[in-house]
């Protein structure tokens, strides 16, 4: 298949308008006209990323977060950016990445059912129509309540995760939960909103966790990683649905950091 064909696929399910305004989804590297056989499947577009999809010989990298957000003036070897980009032109890969789009028309969903939310609902509504509210994140309620403690070991088995922050007292109940995947402190609000006892998350940092205590909102920080590299497995999914020839490789699963 051509790039193209592949990218026609991805915005019917993913339409590109669906995303942010401040967002940059799209094809952001490379030919749309290329043929495609070999598709490496990453969150992040990292230098090891882009090493590992040269080593193996891909055509396309779909990654979640755009490698290029913001204007480039120059794209030269000077830069770890620029190098990434012409390491990829050199190597006839193109870079196409589904950002908030993805955020609005699959992640939410996604958390959702991982935690196996009932009577889930939008978070932040993005868009009203005649067949309903889509937008980021949602809330709803836990399969049965539970203290924050186990709430937050619930998270871990859900996502797979080894480790979990809270802010908040362990032994305190909680029922009704707000979820988004990746950074949500700007959530915190809409959490509250939607009377959430419990936002699951990631990227919070110590005055929002604080602030979001004072107004009785309890955060489990599952991290920006943890709460989207399900990406991955959702887009292989789609691909071996559209043409089984396609030859998927997801980035290994690696967590950023680590604690000692």
């Amino acid at each position: 298949m051509k790039a193209n064909e592949i990218i026609q696929e991805f915005e019917k399910k993913y339409p590109v308008q669906a995303a942010e305004t401040w967002d940059n989804p799209g094809l952001l590297v490379g030919k749309d006209t290329q043929e495609v056989q070999k598709i490496y499947l990453a969150l992040d577009v990292t230098k090891e990323v882009v090493r590992d999809a040269v080593e193996w010989g891909a055509d396309m990298i779909v990654s979640h977060h755009p490698m290029i957000f913001s204007s480039m003036k120059q794209i030269n070897n000077h830069s770890f950016l620029g190098e990434k980009i012409l390491s990829l032109i050199e190597n006839h890969i193109c870079c196409y990445a589904m950002h908030t789009n993805f955020d609005v028309c699959g992640m939410a969903d996604i958390n959702a059912r991982l935690l196996k939310l009932e009577e889930p609902e939008v978070l932040f509504v993005t868009e009203e129509s005649q067949t309903g509210a889509q937008g980021i994140g949602r809330a709803g309620m836990l399969p049965k309540k539970m203290t924050l403690g186990e709430c937050a070991e619930y998270v871990k088995t859900c996502y797979h995760l080894p480790q979990v922050k809270i802010f908040g007292e362990k032994e305190q109940m909680v029922e009704k939960v707000a979820v988004c995947g990746g950074s949500g402190k700007s959530m915190i609000g809409d959490a509250i909103r939607k009377q959430a006892q419990v936002l699951i998350t990631g990227d919070i940092d110590h005055h929002s966790g604080l602030d979001a205590l004072d107004q009785g909102l309890a955060i489990i920080d599952a991290g920006h990683y943890g709460t989207e590299y399900f990406f991955m497995e959702q887009i292989r999914n789609d691909l071996e649905n559209l043409d089984g020839t396609l030859e998927i490789r997801c980035a290994e699963f690696k967590l950023p950091y680590s604690y000692l």
